[in-house]
């Protein structure tokens, strides 16, 4: 039986920057399945393609280089083109690895800023005249490593940070007319982001550490959770950063372990 919720984006235009793989592709496809029509954009146009195929009903599969202004709008005027106004746009496309700030070169920083935070703004700013307003909803992927240090991660706290006071500037100048929302995933399972963040048992036993839940997240409740900020019932929401980290940026797990353990 179709329920309400089962239709829930029908229509609706839809562009994921960043959106073939990973969370980013699993966002896509849970948004098809909701009735949206999805368009996925990435720098490797055979990626494009294949997950496009993989999310179905109809999506399409664009190469574009966010940090390519020019290319990022050409993309987004496509799916404008061919699908509509666009009512969504999801800005995912992100770049890490594990380095000192000292053993970093200018260029490997520069590269991450570039992609993550310089690549919002251009998905940000060139959707904007293509957006169907009143009732837009925008999407920046970013993290925790925005508001806690880490170390050999200079570049991409730097960056998640910068996208974080984005979304918040967005959402003060474009407030009447479109939401502007984050979404800050935790450890989230079967990630390339976990494989390049936690490369060994070690590392991965101290990422699950921080988890007050005890268990890894899911790209599906991921998924879930821009599903949520796009629907009506967000609609009073805006400048917000959603964490669905499973408590990983409350506090010290091991103390509330300590503290089950007393009661």
């Amino acid at each position: 039986m179709t329920t309400f919720r089962d239709n829930l984006l029908a229509g609706k235009t839809t562009f994921v920057a960043g959106g073939t793989s990973g969370i980013n592709l699993g966002i896509a496809k849970r948004f098809a399945e909701l009735g949206a029509k999805v368009a996925v954009a990435g720098r490797d146009p055979d990626k494009a393609a294949r997950a496009a195929a993989e999310i179905g009903a109809g999506a399409i599969g664009l190469s574009a280089d966010v940090r390519d202004y020019a290319a990022i709008r050409g993309a987004m005027e496509q799916v404008a083109d061919q699908l509509g106004p666009m009512d969504i746009v999801i800005s995912g496309a992100a770049g890490n690895f594990l380095a000192l700030a000292l053993g970093m070169s200018a260029n490997a920083f520069r590269t991450v800023v570039d992609i993550d935070l310089n690549g919002t703004f251009n998905v940000f700013r060139g959707c904007h005249d293509l957006l169907k307003r009143p009732g837009a909803s925008l999407i920046a992927i970013t993290a925790g490593q925005a508001v806690n240090a880490s170390a050999l991660q200079v570049h991409a706290c730097a960056a998640k940070a910068g996208i974080n006071q984005l979304i918040r500037v967005l959402a003060l100048e474009w407030g009447p007319e479109v939401r502007v929302n984050g979404i800050s995933p935790g450890p989230i399972a079967d990630t390339e982001g976990m494989k390049r963040l936690a490369p060994d048992a070690e590392t991965r036993q101290s990422h699950f550490d921080r988890i007050a839940m005890k268990r890894w997240g899911k790209i599906e409740e991921v998924a879930e959770s821009a599903v949520f900020l796009c629907s009506p019932a967000a609609g009073y929401i805006t400048g917000t950063i959603l964490d669905c980290d499973g408590g990983s940026q409350v506090g010290d797990a091991s103390r509330g372990d300590l503290a089950r353990g007393m009661a």
